[in-house]
């Protein structure tokens, strides 16, 4: 089991993907960013970025590479529309993919918004050992995806086991 006695404080991105977000209107990355923090994790970059996979690409590229970065939460570009490339950015740098998040996610957004979460392509992987989520834009569907998923996962307190357990485990070979 990976369940820890001790809480582990993880190092954290919160990448916000937008066209019209701001800093001053940016409600779901500042929850992830309060919401991180307040469990004990640190917020080690901010940032917000237009619609665009190569930007989207290049700026969690980077943040993966840093081998004090444990994890990354991405907001917003999960949707349908033609500017939402969130996953066509994202899954070519995933080494893992993590199928049982998107489904959890939207068997609890089910719960929430009935059929239209079949509209969110949440999903979540491994990258270069750093856990990578994209969630949809909205801040309730980020406060879903943080409270009901994210947060007892990089809890190395939580039982039977948890993703913060594994990070030691995730560099063998």
């Amino acid at each position: 089991m990976t369940a820890q006695p001790d809480f582990v404080a993880l190092d954290l991105c919160v990448l916000t993907v937008s066209d019209t977000r701001t800093p001053d209107t940016d409600t779901s990355g500042d929850y992830l960013a309060l919401s991180l923090g307040q469990a004990g994790h640190r917020l080690r970059e901010k940032r917000i970025v237009r619609d665009d996979r190569y930007l989207i690409r290049a700026i969690v590229a980077q943040w993966i590479a840093d081998a004090d970065v444990h994890g990354v939460l991405v907001t917003g570009g999960t949707g349908f529309t033609g500017r939402d490339s969130t996953p066509e950015a994202i899954r070519p740098l995933l080494d893992k993919e993590m199928p049982g998040f998107g489904e959890m996610f939207r068997m609890l957004s089910y719960e929430e918004i009935g059929t239209s979460t079949m509209q969110s392509r949440a999903f979540a992987g491994l990258s270069n050992d750093t856990f990578v989520f994209c969630l949809p834009g909205s801040t309730s569907a980020c406060r879903t995806a943080w409270e009901k998923l994210i947060r007892a996962q990089l809890d190395a307190t939580t039982r039977p086991c948890n993703l913060a357990g594994l990070l030691p485990r995730l560099l063998e070979r």
